[in-house]
């Protein structure tokens, strides 16, 4: 248990082409689709009455231009140490620099133009399960980002999903990058979970009683990149799965005639973390375990005009997360253990959009990382804080098409530990097929 209280607190040029046919044709459904998800995992589809299969294919294909016109790309102070990569990043000299590395975000856009975050979604189901298989494309790599099966016909609400999959922990955690309101991932679920967020192999249980509540639990692997981190070659093996349990529960209420608040808190427990700093002549070793907890809340307001016309949302999101750290010091092929540290970290966001014309929007997200911010500094080891780090963004969004929209967006970040930088980007991002609907 925490030490003091939680604190609350591709070719961007297509769209001349798409938009043309399309301008005025489609009706808007920018409710955010992925609404549904929040209570029941609902997916749209019509499935045939002759065979009681329905299988859908989609293509999500997203550009994105970047420019990071002051300032450089670095990680926050604190929070350099993600997989593969030493603690803090350290100089020759062995000095903590805060970040100042080349760690930076591993999937960072390069300047100019980038694929950004393409997919190809496979979904079929019955009236007993359905699956899901989303293989994600990049500039660099192909890779399965999610793979499962999951019940449809249990009784008392209950829903059973195994495989591979997003966590349903938080709001922004289970939603892919097409369904966000801003280009970029949130700093606190970026540098908490990892570049995808939490995503993890495993079984998740969840119970519905009602049409407005879901309560669930999660057994993963435990193999994510930066809440379950373990580096191999240090004085421990790694234990067998599953590592990592979550839980969550979520609630909408209804406040009024088109007015809803979605809210819901998480938790998880890891069991072994571990992180490696190996200096050739010995070695350091940060092993235990840590956990994490996090709040969420979301308010819609559907004015009922036309295209999202006067439509908003108000939305925030907090994670604090702790690791209970045993220091083991490698010298001549023996480990010795040295002090027992436990590191502080958490992070939040608030974010709000506002329909201004129809099929237009504008959004505003502040956030802050590592308003707590106690890691482990080496030689000598201790307990080092760090400031908070600050990101702040507008955007500006055309859904000239159903499923297909163009942003523009600006974003000012203020890094401990890095000078401050200004950021453009302008996106892209269409969808083909049946995947419009369906529910992250």
């Amino acid at each position: 248990m925490p030490r003091h209280p939680l604190r609350l607190i591709s070719p961007l040029a297509s769209v001349l082409f798409l938009s043309t046919a399309a301008h005025g044709q489609d009706h808007h459904t920018h409710q955010h689709d992925h609404d549904a998800h929040q209570q029941g995992h609902g997916h749209d589809s019509a499935v045939s009455a002759s065979t009681g299969l329905d299988i859908s294919a989609a293509l999500t294909v997203e550009g994105i231009y970047h420019n990071r016109f002051s300032g450089e790309e670095g990680a926050p102070a604190g929070f350099g140490h993600g997989a593969g990569h030493d603690d803090h990043g350290h100089d020759d000299h062995g000095h903590d620099d805060h970040g100042h590395d080349d760690h930076g975000h591993d999937h960072g856009f390069d300047e100019g133009f980038n694929l950004g975050h393409s997919e190809l979604m496979l979904q079929g189901q019955t009236s007993l399960f359905e699956g899901q298989a989303v293989v994600s494309l990049t500039e660099d790599d192909v890779s399965l980002e999610e793979a499962f099966l999951a019940t449809r016909a249990l009784p008392h609400g209950l829903r059973l999903k195994a495989g591979k999959f997003l966590s349903d922990i938080g709001y922004v955690n289970s939603r892919h990058p097409h369904a966000w309101d801003f280009i970029e991932r949130p700093l606190v679920n970026e540098y908490l979970f990892g570049d995808h967020g939490l995503q993890e192999t495993g079984v998740q249980l969840s119970w519905s009683p009602s049409p407005r509540t879901t309560l669930g639990t999660e057994w993963l692997q435990g193999d994510s990149e930066r809440l379950s981190r373990f580096d191999e070659g240090g004085s421990e093996e790694q234990d067998s799965g599953p590592r990592l349990v979550t839980v969550f529960a979520k609630q909408r209420a209804a406040l009024g005639e088109g007015q809803t608040l979605d809210y819901g808190a998480s938790a998880g427990f890891n069991r072994q973390y571990a992180r490696l700093d190996d200096h050739g002549d010995h070695a350091h070793s940060l092993e235990g375990d840590n956990w994490f907890a996090g709040l969420d809340a979301r308010f819609h307001h559907d004015a009922g005009r036309t295209a999202g016309h006067g439509d908003w949302q108000l939305g925030a999101e907090y994670f604090y997360t702790e690791r209970d750290l045993q220091e083991q010091v490698q010298h001549h092929d023996h480990w010795h253990a040295h002090e027992a540290f436990t590191e502080r970290q958490d992070g939040a966001y608030v974010e709000a959009v506002y329909g201004v014309a129809p099929r237009w929007e504008v959004g505003l997200r502040s956030e802050a990382l590592g308003l707590t911010n106690e890691t482990i500094h080496a030689h000598p080891s201790e307990l080092e804080s760090s400031e908070a780090s600050y990101r702040h963004s507008s955007q500006a969004t055309w859904r000239f098409r159903d499923h297909a929209f163009l942003r523009a967006q600006l974003s000012h970040e203020d890094f401990a530990g890095q000078d401050e930088s200004w950021v453009a980007m302008l996106q892209f991002n269409a969808t083909f097929g049946q995947h419009a609907a369906h529910a992250h």
